[in-house]
C-alpha cells in the first residue's frame, strides 16, 4: 500500500488525493501516514500592530476565504499554480518556485510557541487588505485509520491524542533505522 495514492473525502464532499507514506498497526487497527499529492497552502491576512511601523500575520476564516478565493486563484495562476479547495486544506498544483531567503518566514503555528518555516508563494490585495499565500517547507501529513469498507478516515482529535505515543515511538524507530542505514 505504501506509495499508492488514496483519496480522502471530507463531510462537505471535497476530496484530497494523498500518497501513502507508510502504514502501521496499533492493536488491531491499521493506520496510514498520508501526504497530500499537491502542496498544502494557507492564506493569511497582514494586520498592523500597535506599533504602526510593523505588521503581523492573522488567520483567515472560511468566510473570508470564500470572498478572496478567486483573487488568490488568479494571482497564483500567474505562476502556473492552480489553487484548489481540497478536503481539510487548501492546495496548489504545479511546480513551486525555488525558495529564496526573502520568501521564507517563520510563523508561530501552535499555542506552545512552535514555529514552522513557510515559503511565501504570492502576495495580493483584496479591498485594500493585504494577504499572502504560504506553503510549509515541511510537508503537511495526515494520519488516517482504515475504517469500514476499507475506506480511510481522518482521526478525531481524541483518537489522535490517544495514538500520539505510538506514532512518536514508531517515527523514532524509523528515523533511528534510517540513521543506522546512512552510517553503514
Amino acid at each position: 500500500m505504501e506509495g499508492s495514492t488514496i483519496v480522502l473525502t471530507d463531510d462537505a464532499g471535497k476530496t484530497l488525493p494523498c500518497t501513502v507514506e507508510t502504514t502501521f498497526k496499533v492493536e488491531s487497527t491499521e493506520y496510514l501516514l498520508l501526504q497530500p499529492v499537491d502542496f498544502s497552502v494557507q492564506i493569511f491576512a497582514w494586520q498592523e500592530t500597535d506599533d504602526e511601523e510593523e505588521t503581523e500575520l492573522a488567520d483567515v476564516t472560511e468566510e473570508e476565504i470564500d470572498v478572496i478565493f478567486a483573487t488568490a486563484q488568479a494571482v497564483l495562476s500567474e505562476q502556473n499554480l492552480t489553487l484548489r479547495r481540497s478536503a481539510y486544506t487548501l492546495t496548489v498544483e504545479g511546480d513551486l518556485p525555488e525558495p529564496t531567503e526573502e520568501d521564507i518566514i517563520e510563523i508561530d503555528t501552535e499555542e506552545d510557541g512552535n514555529c514552522s518555516e513557510f515559503q511565501e508563494l504570492a502576495h495580493f490585495y483584496y479591498e485594500e487588505q493585504a494577504f499572502s499565500v504560504f506553503t510549509a517547507l515541511d510537508p503537511l501529513m495526515f494520519i488516517a485509520k482504515v475504517g469500514t469498507g476499507g475506506l480511510p478516515e481522518i482521526l478525531t482529535p481524541e483518537e489522535m491524542n490517544a495514538l500520539e505515543p505510538y506514532v512518536e515511538k514508531y517515527l523514532d524507530h524509523v528515523l533511528s533505522t534510517e540513521d543506522a542505514e546512512e552510517d553503514s
